[in-house]
This record gives C-alpha cells, structure tokens and sequence, in this order.
C-alpha cells in the first residue's frame, strides 16, 4: 500500500542517524591539560576559531559548529544524489548557528524532535567522526581526546537523555585496556550505543583488525552489556597508499591533476577521481573483516549497525561473502553473519527497494542525517521512499528496529 506523504498515518519514528554540531570546547573542555598542544588543537586563524592537526587547518568541516556557518538541512540532498552541481561547495555553508540552538543544545532538541514527530534518535557527532584517522601520528593524544570528547558529549547530550536521545560515545580501539575501561565508564553512565570508526584499528605496534583477538575483552563486555556498536560514516586516510598506488598506475599526479582523465569530482575541488572508484569500499572492507576474522564466531550476540555509510556495496559484499564461505571453514555461512549481525541504514539517495532484495526488513534503519546538508530536510521525508513497503515493514524501519537495538529484551 502506497504510504501517505510524511506518514501521515503513522505515530512517532525512531531516527537512527541525527547529529549535533560540536560547540568549540568540545575537545578540550575535558582534555588533560598536559595534553593541550598535542593531536587536535583549536586555535584562531584569520580571526576565526579553526581546527588543526600536525599544524594543519582541518579545512572540512570548517571549524567549530558554533562560530562557523553550515548548511541548511537538506541543501545538499540533490547533490549528493546527482540530480544538480555546485560551483563551490563553501557557498553553501550559509546558515548561523545562532539561528538553531537545536543543533547544539538538547532541551531546544527535545522541542524539535516533537515537532518533527520523533520518539527517540540515535545521535552522533558531526566532527568527531572525521577526526581520528587524521590522528594516527600521535596515537596517545588521539585517546586522550576521545576521552575528553566523551564526557563533553555525555555533558551537553547524555547517552540517554529522558529515554529518547542516545548519544553515541566515541570508542577508539588504539589501546585494549583503556578501550574497555572507556566503555565501562560509558555503561555507567547509561550508554546504549556506541560509535566505532569503519577501519583498521591504530595501535603502538601498528593498524590492527578490529576483529584481533588483542580486542576480545571489549567485544565480550559489549556483548555481555546487550549495547548496538555503530559504525558511522567518517573520514578515512587509512587508505592513501592505495590512492598512491591508483595514481601511479593510472596517471593521476599526486596533486590531483590529471594527464588526460576529465574532471568528475568538480564540486569538490582537490578530490581525487578515485575517491568515487572507491565509494563504498572502506565500510564493505571493513564488515568483510568483521566476519572473515570469526569475530560474530567469537561472540553470536553482538548487534552491529552500519549507519551513514550507504547501502549501494550490500550487494557486492554478500556476494564475496559467499565465496569466502568456499573454504568451508566457517561455523556459519558468513553472508548468514552479516544479515543475522548487521544493520544497515541507507543514505537518503540510495534505492530502497534494492537494498530490500538484499536484506531482510528486520535489519534496515531509518536515518535522516538531520541537520546535515546532504540528509533529509525534514527528517519524515524518508517514508517517501517506502514505496511499496507493507504497513507491517514501515514499522519495522521507521520505529521497531532502532527500538529493539537500543532496548533489547
């Protein structure tokens, strides 16, 4: 049955993916001050607030939430689904945060949740999630901000603020022992979710698999505590000697100029053509790994959810999946793993129905990206593309899955 504009016939939804914007303490309001200047520092430039790392201007997203401008929800939706360009993507950052406390401050977020018709949200950093690959030089101040990020987010949002918004703490895996003491710090304090960056983990002896035995006391006390892990989409440069190696064999410099290829990354000046070869690719490598390395062998309760990172490389990764299942090696079939283990919710572009061929609705999250540019104006939007779905299924991604997550039985 064709679903009314908005669901208009359905009570409040769970959204699976909304942000807030980091105000300009939010990295170092909790930071051990021998720390202060090292790994991510905030400091003005050009009479601005901007963040920096190894000396550089982290230049997206531009700086702080609270002293920068930022699009407008929903502005950048065409562009990312290619119906429209943009000359200049800074020219879209037009909107002050003095405009929308709403993006910074929960009461004000409470009210709006109401108005846009949502029960509950899962919330997840805007910046935060950018940051920790480009902080693999300096891996001890890299945990220690995380550290402080942490409670500046269970300061400001709460991990489970009147039962409806759960904040994700941010978990790095770059020491064993201090991951499970942060996530003990975490149940404490009412976590029901936490966020995990989709790549290797950056240790002192090197990246490692998340999936490493190294790592098994904090998958067990995750298992054990019944929370969802989340994987967000985020910034990653794990993967730049692969794009050194695309460069090199097909002609692209490494200044982004190209011999003889055509400019298809004009909205983003400086991008390379390869980032769109390999579109999808970090998180299919990375849920790839999970079950290649046995981790839901280890432990058959974990709960993982894929959240702002598309659904387009489902397909792919079930198909390779089973070929790792010729060994014949495995307990269970591994593409049985991921549809048992993992969630998935799909960017606001992505074709639904397709994703539906691919994994049951049971495991498919509604998230609106609100306030980001490229999410949902208006976070109920995205039962406009529930097409065909039963009453029975629109349940289930609009409200009971995300539900079910963050309140198991």
């Amino acid at each position: 049955m064709q679903k009314m504009l908005m669901g208009e016939n359905f009570g409040p939804v769970f959204d699976a993916d909304n942000h807030y914007w980091e105000s300009s303490d939010a990295f170092t309001r909790h930071r051990d001050p021998k720390y202060r200047d090292r790994g991510l520092v905030v400091r003005e430039v050009g009479g601005v607030l901007r963040y920096l790392i190894d000396d550089k201007v982290v230049a997206v997203p531009p700086g702080p939430g609270d002293v920068h401008a930022r699009p407008a929800p929903g502005s950048f939706l065409t562009l990312f689904s290619g119906q429209t360009k943009l000359n200049d993507f800074n020219d879209a950052f037009e909107v002050s945060p003095a405009d929308h406390p709403e993006w910074y401050h929960r009461d004000e977020r409470l009210a709006v949740m109401d108005a846009q018709g949502l029960e509950a949200v899962w919330m997840f950093p805007s910046q935060a999630v950018t940051m920790e690959a480009r902080l693999q030089s300096d891996i001890e101040a890299a945990i220690e901000i995380f550290r402080g990020f942490n409670r500046w987010v269970e300061e400001e949002w709460g991990f489970a603020h009147k039962g409806r918004i759960f904040a994700a703490p941010y978990m790095t895996l770059s020491d064993p022992q201090k991951a499970v003491k942060e996530l003990e710090w975490a149940l404490g304090k009412g976590a029901r979710l936490i966020n995990l960056r989709h790549g290797p983990a950056f240790t002192a002896d090197g990246p490692r698999s998340p999936a490493h035995p190294m790592f098994d006391p904090f998958w067990a006390r995750v298992e054990e505590a019944g929370i969802v892990v989340s994987s967000h989409g985020c910034a990653e440069n794990t993967y730049d000697p692969v794009f050194d190696l695309l460069r090199h064999n097909y002609g692209e410099l490494a200044d982004g100029t190209r011999t003889s290829d055509p400019v298809i990354t004009e909205n983003f000046p400086g991008s390379s053509i390869f980032e769109a070869m390999m579109k999808g690719r970090l998180v299919s490598d990375f849920a790839f790994i999970l079950i290649a390395h046995r981790l839901f062998e280890r432990f058959p309760r974990l709960k993982y959810a894929f959240v702002e990172a598309g659904s387009s490389w489902v397909p792919a990764l079930l198909t390779a999946l089973e070929y790792l299942d010729h060994s014949g090696s495995y307990a269970k079939n591994p593409r049985e793993q991921f549809l048992e283990h993992c969630w998935v919710a799909p960017y606001p572009e992505d074709n639904l129905e397709e994703l539906l061929r691919h994994m049951p609705p049971d495991h498919i999250l509604f998230g609106s990206d609100w306030p980001h540019g490229e999410g949902f104006a208006h976070p109920r939007h995205f039962f406009d593309k529930l097409g065909s779905c039963s009453d029975a299924d629109v349940r289930k991604i609009m409200r009971d899955n995300a539900h079910a997550l963050t309140f198991p039985r």
